[in-house]
């Protein structure tokens, strides 16, 4: 039986990093990792180059069911802190846009920095290992870890397998089967960041503009996000899809304003008077694409000159373009989504430690865990932040 102080399970960004930093402490580290290759996340996401924080981090951009859990996490290990560590490690870096930071390069700078640390810190990684059970010792004494290779004991144990976002990456719900074993309640868990499916008749009226992205707000009740669109054969996708999709109920209808900055009414009053002789196809297609605006728009009102518009005419402009109501049958699934929603219920929880607080010695950090974060590099910071605290006590 092999004996260490700290066994990790998953090699992911929060277990990675949760094993760098416990075993700086002196700790004697191991991770655990089911597939034959570490951190496979990082290195597919933000289209490779992994957008790994993002500058404008705050509690509100996390959903959970205790809003105030992410907080302290949060504000021990900040986004300043991580990036300072990206620079540590002279890994360039570039904001893209409202404030998300991608690496110059492949994300394999990334995890190849970090698997250094882990090394250069003491800890172990053991690749191609299944866990097939825990059992915790008498006496708070810490766990016996039955995995495919041997025995391992340990006096922290700390879960950091994600959730079921992506199958095609071999997610599994080990973590919450886990918890459950435990008796750590779980909140129902459902896909995030992910795109929508619309029903027939919607579909209908969407497959013909398959392909096309604009930018528009996105609205669900009282929740916005302005950001690009994707229309898909399938139904809506795009960043503000995706941002809304986590906010969405079914049965809730999704209202699309292609012109958010300032009302159309009054866009298309100062259009006429600065160029009256201008068609509304003309007008319209300075802002919107081209097939987009001839598929939506009848022919009549497309040829009419802007001076010749009715107030009829810009209401129904309005309806089309302000006012584009869809409601969506539910949303492509794990499959596409980059998140799960729920999951081990932060309320069983320490937010300084992440440790169980009825089981001493177990701790859950990342997704596992019932906080996820906008898209744009927050969950990622998540995964840091959660990662470091545990790492101070486990």
């Amino acid at each position: 039986m092999q004996t260490v102080d700290v066994l990790i399970i998953g090699a992911g960004a929060a277990g990675l990093f949760c094993g760098i930093h416990a075993a700086k402490r002196g700790r004697k580290v191991l991770i655990l990792e089911k597939s034959k290759k570490a951190g496979r996340k990082i290195l597919m996401s933000g289209g490779g180059r992994c957008n790994f924080t993002n500058l404008h981090v705050s509690p509100e951009k996390y959903l959970s069911q205790n809003p105030h859990f992410c907080k302290s996490a949060l504000a021990r290990y900040t986004q300043w802190d991580f990036i300072d560590w990206v620079e540590s490690h002279s890994i360039a870096y570039h904001e893209k846009t409202l404030g998300q930071l991608f690496c110059d390069t492949k994300a394999s700078a990334l995890l190849d920095a970090l698997l250094a640390d882990l090394k250069q810190a003491g800890g172990l990684l053991q690749l191609s290992t299944d866990v097939e059970n825990i059992t915790p010792l008498p006496n708070q004494a810490g766990f016996i870890c039955d995995t495919t290779h041997k025995k391992i004991r340990c006096s922290s144990l700390v879960v950091a397998t994600g959730g079921l976002s992506i199958p095609s990456m071999g997610t599994t719900p080990f973590a919450y089967q886990l918890a459950e074993s435990f008796n750590v309640p779980i909140v129902p868990m459902r896909a995030g960041l992910v795109p929508f499916t619309l029903d027939a008749n919607d579909k209908k009226q969407i497959e013909p503009l398959s392909g096309i992205s604009f930018k528009a707000q996105l609205s669900c009740k009282e929740v916005s996000f302005t950001n690009d669109v994707l229309l898909t054969h399938r139904g809506v996708s795009g960043p503000a899809a995706l941002q809304l999709s986590s906010y969405w109920k079914g049965g809730d209808v999704v209202c699309l304003n292609c012109f958010p900055n300032e009302p159309l009414p009054s866009l298309l009053s100062d259009a006429k008077k600065n160029h009256p002789t201008q068609t509304v196809k003309n007008y319209l297609n300075q802002h919107l694409p081209n097939r987009l605006v001839l598929e939506r728009t009848p022919d009549g009102l497309l040829a009419k000159r802007l001076a010749d518009t009715s107030k009829k005419d810009i209401l129904e402009l309005t309806t089309l373009w302000s006012s584009w109501q869809l409601i969506p049958s539910g949303t492509e699934g794990y499959r596409t989504a980059e998140v799960t929603l729920g999951g081990v219920d932060t309320h069983a929880l320490s937010s300084k430690s992440m440790e169980v607080s009825n089981t001493p010695g177990l701790f859950f950090i990342g997704e596992a865990v019932d906080v996820t974060g906008w898209l744009g590099g927050y969950n990622f910071q998540w995964a840091w932040s959660s990662a470091w605290v545990a790492a101070e006590v486990c």
